[in-house]
């Protein structure tokens, strides 16, 4: 347990659970944990990979703040891939990572990138990544899995990564079927490795709770998404601020894999029913080209996967320029926002470095009374 010392305990009011600022800072509250030594940072506070959100900036501002930021790099070109990097390398000189997303168009290409460039942290997720495992540890970095079963956990772990990511079902995009309650006490039961707990985390009650079921760090999407530096609109940063926990739709119809999504007009229709193949691939052309993506290499990733894998790319494809349109442009008409039930604890647009102050001071009068009611 933390000492409780000077610090007093606190219960935040239910409608603002940690918008009173308690009469500690954050480096007051020093909590150390695998995660924290094996990568050399002061919190156990992730900004999850996630995409057109994890940008340099954003992951920049959490390193800052002593958590750790990985970059999304789904939607880069190896080329912006590599400038994205060094731009975080210019705005921090603290550990970061980057996510592949293995099976999508790119992120191959993107991983040998993040290799090149020695990345402390490489977060891997949809494939096999055992070469990138290989590539990493030769130059000392490391390799984090992202999973969202036990049946994965497995494969991550004998696969020789470094930690895990474990996605429960309250979490963003794709979670798993079984909640973040089950899971991550089910798969610590399987290794000693670092677990950073994703899935209904946005404050330090979640820490606390996430720590006593055997993880040994939190993953803030939602959260992070709706700070101060982070490049969602600001229309969109109020309507996470509004809704509830209810309010999500968790489908697979958005982009063939179960994903949670906020509960708007475009939510609604993007997972009324499943797209077919034809309709997919006709949406995925048209968001590579308003993205300026080389058909070509697309297809040839694609096709690299297999017709299964092909098919499951162009809803991709198809995906994001829904998703585009929510975060940039706050269009909840034509657009989807990717989102977690953790919305329902976000009720204030505030800075990260403000953010990590929080979750730190509230988990220490958390763990402090938790320790005096045991006692």
């Amino acid at each position: 347990m933390l000492e409780s010392g000077r610090f007093w305990w606190a219960c935040c009011p239910p409608a603002c659970p940690c918008s009173i600022p308690l009469p500690f800072r954050s480096q007051d509250a020093a909590m150390q944990t695998r995660l924290t030594r094996l990568l050399g940072i002061d919190h156990p506070i992730v900004l999850p990979g996630m995409t057109y959100i994890a940008v340099p900036s954003l992951v920049a501002a959490v390193c800052n703040a002593g958590g750790l930021g990985i970059l999304a790099s789904g939607a880069l070109s190896p080329e912006e891939c590599r400038a994205a990097i060094r731009e975080i390398r210019s705005l921090t000189d603290k550990p970061f990572g980057v996510g592949c997303s293995l099976m999508l168009p790119g992120a191959a290409d993107c991983a040998r990138v993040a290799l090149q460039e020695q990345v402390p942290l490489i977060n891997v997720s949809m494939g096999k990544g055992e070469w990138v495992i290989e590539g990493a540890h030769a130059y000392g970095g490391k390799v984090i899995a992202t999973i969202s079963n036990e049946k994965h956990a497995r494969s991550a772990i004998e696969s020789g990564v470094d930690g895990l990511i474990v996605t429960g079902h309250e979490a963003a995009a794709h979670g798993g079927k079984v909640t973040s309650m089950v899971l991550i006490p089910a798969v610590r039961d399987m290794t000693d490795l670092p677990i950073i707990a994703a899935g209904g985390f946005a404050d330090g009650r979640g820490l606390v709770a996430a720590l006593a079921l055997g993880a040994d760090a939190v993953a803030m999407g939602t959260r992070f998404a709706s700070s101060k530096e982070s490049p969602v609109h600001a229309d969109t940063k109020q309507l996470i601020v509004e809704k509830e926990a209810e309010e999500t739709i968790y489908s697979s119809n958005f982009d063939t894999f179960p994903c949670r999504v906020m509960r708007t007009p475009g939510g609604r229709r993007f997972t009324a029913r499943k797209l077919s193949p034809p309709v997919a691939l006709s949406r995925s052309l048209a968001a590579a080209r308003e993205l300026n993506t080389p058909l070509a290499s697309l297809a040839k990733d694609a096709m690299g996967q297999g017709l299964v894998g092909a098919v499951k790319v162009a809803y991709f494809g198809a995906a994001t320029l829904a998703m585009r349109k929510a975060i940039h442009e706050a269009n909840h008409v034509d657009g989807v926002q990717l989102i977690g039930q953790s919305q329902g604890l976000v009720h204030d647009v505030a800075s990260v470095a403000e953010i990590i102050e929080r979750v730190m001071a509230q988990a220490k009068a958390v763990t402090a009374g938790v320790s005096a009611a045991l006692s």
